[in-house]
């Protein structure tokens, strides 16, 4: 069976036999073809029938060197285990390869920052010679400029764009929609990828109106804005562990370290409560710590 039939019955079992809503079908499926993904990059034909254990813990090992958070990783693997909980009800395979996965310990810390001059860098590292390398700043200035969740930037649509008045229209989750600041810099690197290498992408039907593209004119993935950036900090050479979520963190870090009123900020970032917004008030204090341990002549 490949990934395909088997993601098709998955999703009829969700729908069918647990009633569940189109919404959690689809973060179901997203998990799985995270799976899919890393099957592909695997030179043995790894199909859903033949994964092992072995062959799990592999994954998880892959998607945590992509950067990504361990409360990203524990839902991918609820999303696997339902998986392969339905592919041995149904008897595609014999035991279930996940029934002995852990899921990653989580703990509650203080989300990783990139500094502004760390983001230039990462920028400036972008080889623009290539149509890619185009796009892929607008990524970065877009995921900074307007501290957007990965799943919106590549759910970012042309007909949401309100460059005019420097604003985006944002779907966040629970099909919310939102206003975000645009900042000049985003602006231009938009208007260039879309005026100059955009137009000349052969895009595939049902993609018209999505912002960002592939080379074979199809939306990008979640997986491949992390990829993405992961290949962009070893070039500069930067240590942490860095995801697209980090630019989000840097986003409202440097606005509130800025000074900007956290409701505003609350807003921006279409958290429901306050209480979210307000570990970087934390973060603001680390920072304000870690100036008097370096200027204060007593400390």
């Amino acid at each position: 069976m490949n990934w395909q039939s088997a993601i098709k019955g998955f999703q009829a079992y969700l729908k069918l036999e647990r009633s569940l809503s189109k919404n959690s079908i689809e973060a179901y499926t997203r998990d799985i073809k995270r799976l899919e993904e890393y099957a592909d990059t695997q030179p043995q034909n790894l199909n859903p029938e033949n994964v092992k254990l072995a062959d799990l813990r592999l994954f998880i090992n892959w998607i945590n060197e992509l950067g990504m958070i361990p409360s990203s990783q524990a839902r991918i693997l609820s999303g696997i285990k339902a998986f392969y909980k339905y592919m041995l009800m149904e008897d595609i395979i014999v035991s279930d390869p996940s029934e002995l996965l852990e899921s990653p310990k989580i703990t509650r810390k203080l989300p990783d920052t990139l500094s502004y001059t760390d983001i230039n860098k990462m920028i400036e590292a972008i080889d623009l010679s290539k149509p890619e390398g185009t796009r892929n700043k607008a990524i970065l200035e877009v995921l900074y400029g307007c501290g957007l969740r990965v799943s919106e930037l590549t759910e970012l649509k042309l007909s949401n764009l309100y460059l005019d008045i420097e604003f985006v229209k944002v779907t966040g989750k629970g099909s919310k929609e939102r206003l975000v600041p645009i900042g000049s810099a985003a602006i231009k690197a938009l208007k260039i990828w879309i005026e100059q290498v955009r137009v000349h992408i052969l895009i595939k039907k049902g993609e018209e109106d999505m912002v960002f593209l592939n080379r074979r004119g199809s939306r990008l993935s979640r997986m491949y804005i992390f990829m993405v950036i992961k290949d962009l900090a070893l070039i500069t050479g930067i240590k942490k562990t860095i995801s697209p979520h980090t630019f989000r963190h840097s986003f409202a870090t440097h606005l509130v370290e800025g000074g900007a009123d956290l409701r505003a900020v609350q807003e921006m970032l279409g958290h429901e409560s306050i209480t979210t917004t307000e570990i970087y008030t934390h973060l603001d204090r680390e920072y304000l710590k870690g100036t008097i341990s370096q200027f204060h002549p007593r400390s």
